[in-house]
């Protein structure tokens, strides 16, 4: 690995003319995708990442490009991650952007976003993500998406839909989406999503994602504030699909028929093949949750009616 001072050394140059924006970044533990991704801030007005105790050379890469280092420490419940850094910061500009650490700004992004902040019938921006997996760029099965990324300040913020949570769940926002007040829109250039790191990382961090998927099923939604939708925006889409498949019988298997051979997953060859592998042991390890939460539940009231008898 490229060692910080380096980092330091080769990332030293000073930017023209800044992009008026505050871009939050969170990251844990993100060493090998971080450098990337604020190389790619470089003009930007500000950048804050939010860490969360990262055990690896994350706070020093941050520092090295001058971003603004916060560390969360996240005790559960509402707000998480994100939303905390929307309520807390005290932020310069008037407009947001929420990147991920493996997600890059494209030059041709940052021009459409100097013209779209200037526009003023719309408070919210939709912003692709081209999705890079084991190094090739998924075309399909349902890899790319959009996610309403850059909003105006005290127009956005995600919605809650389970205040019961805990960081087995993860600290930071899962398939929690922003909700804007005002008209939005899409802009055409995306995001690159690129991450390095192994599948290790990935399963263990969708192992903390099932978690939470299952508690939201089980629990039910406190503050939804996107409804599952077949014919909504694309994000009410996907949640009214899963919410189907979890339904069935055979879950997993016809949530991977239906990436890998529906939606033409397997014409991104292998990584397109691993890809939607994932995503159906995804629907496994929910379900799987799912049932034994239903029996942890079922355990606590047979012996409270074992008593009334």
């Amino acid at each position: 690995m490229q060692k910080v001072e380096e980092i330091i050394e080769s990332h030293s140059v000073t930017s023209a003319e800044k992009l008026p924006i505050s871009v939050i970044v969170a990251a844990r533990n993100e060493e090998k995708n971080l450098p990337r991704c604020l190389e790619a801030l470089r003009n930007v007005g500000e950048v804050y990442v939010i860490d969360s105790q990262s055990t690896d050379a994350t706070p020093e890469i941050a520092r090295s490009f001058g971003a603004k280092l916060v560390q969360f420490h996240y005790r559960g419940g509402w707000p998480k991650k994100r939303q905390w850094a929307i309520e807390t910061l005290p932020l310069e500009f008037d407009w947001i952007l929420l990147v991920d650490a493996d997600e890059a700004l494209t030059p041709e992004l940052e021009k459409e976003i100097r013209a779209a902040i200037n526009d003023p019938n719309f408070n919210g921006y939709y912003i692709s993500l081209r999705m890079y997996f084991l190094g090739k760029l998924l075309r399909h099965g349902g890899a790319g998406f959009w996610k309403l990324s850059l909003f105006r300040r005290g127009k956005g913020g995600y919605e809650c839909r389970l205040k019961d949570q805990d960081s087995s769940m993860a600290d930071m926002e899962i398939h929690e989406h922003v909700v804007v007040e005002g008209a939005t829109t899409r802009l055409k250039s995306p995001l690159a999503h690129r991450n390095v790191e192994s599948l290790s990382r990935y399963i263990r961090k969708h192992d903390e994602y099932s978690n939470w998927e299952a508690k939201v099923w089980m629990e039910g939604e406190a503050n939804r504030r996107l409804e599952p939708s077949f014919f909504g925006t694309q994000a009410q889409r996907r949640r009214w699909l899963k919410t189907k498949f979890l339904r069935l019988p055979g879950a997993p298997l016809w949530f991977f028929l239906f990436k890998y051979l529906f939606s033409l997953g397997f014409l991104d060859g292998v990584p397109g093949l691993i890809y939607c592998g994932f995503q159906a042991v995804q629907v496994f390890h929910v379900k799987s949750k799912i049932c034994e939460l239903q029996r942890a539940r079922e355990d606590e009231v047979a012996p409270a009616s074992s008593k009334d008898l």
